[in-house]
């Protein structure tokens, strides 16, 4: 199914969003290591409902107004990568998971540094929040969109800021 895309801007970045018609596929960083996310974008800047709901859900989520996503996801992984990205859909707003925890939830309490590969693979950051994994201290690790954007997604959910402050 070929794969659409659409730049937008946003308090953190411009983000490339990629939506199949099953969904969105993707959510990418101004400079997202090519190899993280293999999918190949067809047009840009064509018409699409996905994207056009991605992006409006994105703006609510950056302006406080919006605390989950419902928009249709296509994620595209192994079956280990999508168990752990439905785990990280699971962390309520505002809330952090350690890696461990996370492996532990999914049955497999030995799999930590694997659930942090695939962690770092998720297509759509932000949507799925692998910003809200964090070591096992509770240390920021690392994220696609850097570590600066990880701590200020996690003070927008905390409340304690917005990402202007």
């Amino acid at each position: 199914m070929e794969l659409v895309s659409r730049v937008v801007p946003s308090p953190v970045g411009m983000l490339t969003l990629m939506a199949s018609d099953a969904g969105l596929a993707a959510v990418l960083w101004p400079d997202d290591e090519p190899r993280r996310v293999r999918l190949v974008a067809g047009p840009e800047g064509v018409p699409h409902p996905i994207l056009d709901e991605a992006a409006a859900q994105l703006a609510n989520y950056f302006a406080g107004r919006a605390t989950s996503f419902d928009v249709p996801l296509d994620l595209r992984g192994t079956a280990f990568q999508r168990e752990v990205w439905a785990a990280l859909r699971t962390i309520p707003y505002g809330e952090t998971r350690s890696y461990v925890a996370i492996a532990r939830q999914i049955g497999r309490p030995d799999a930590s540094r694997a659930v942090g590969a695939a962690n770092g693979r998720n297509p759509v950051s932000i949507i799925v929040p692998c910003h809200r994994v964090v070591g096992a201290a509770g240390a920021l690790t690392g994220f696609a969109g850097g570590m600066a954007v990880k701590a200020q997604l996690l003070r927008l959910e905390s409340g304690r800021g917005d990402l202007f402050d």
